[in-house]
């Protein structure tokens, strides 16, 4: 019998409260964890909509430099160089050198860049 007390008393392995401390400390980690990682993916998003916004200004600048008098949309933004990333939407309101006006969004971002005929960017 006391060689069974004494077995028992050398066996290794955790408490019940040390395992539900462990796991309350996991769960107060990823409470702060998840919200943050949404961020850093929707800004990331946002990145992504502004690059377009500035590929496709770049591109209708080069249009405009062999065609002054033309008006630019998506065919030939991507024929001059535009690559429209993956979830990003361009919109062109007014194609003209002088009245250029296009807006850039992701869909799962939650900013839209516009950019005007001076290359000015806002969002």
């Amino acid at each position: 019998m006391l060689m069974s007390l004494r077995k028992k008393n050398n066996q290794k392995g955790f408490t019940l409260i040390e395992l539900l401390i462990v796991i309350a400390i996991i769960g107060i980690l990823a409470a702060i964890a998840i919200p943050q990682f949404t961020k850093y993916r929707v800004r990331g998003y946002n990145a992504t909509a502004n690059s377009d916004i500035k590929n496709a200004y770049t591109a209708a600048q080069a249009y405009f430099s062999d065609n002054p008098d033309g008006t630019v949309n998506l065919a030939i933004l991507t024929a001059y160089g535009y690559k429209q990333s993956t979830g990003v939407t361009l919109d062109i309101d007014n194609g003209t050198l002088s009245n250029l006006s296009m807006n850039a969004y992701h869909s799962a971002g939650d900013t839209t860049y516009s950019v005007d005929a001076d290359g000015a960017i806002t969002h």
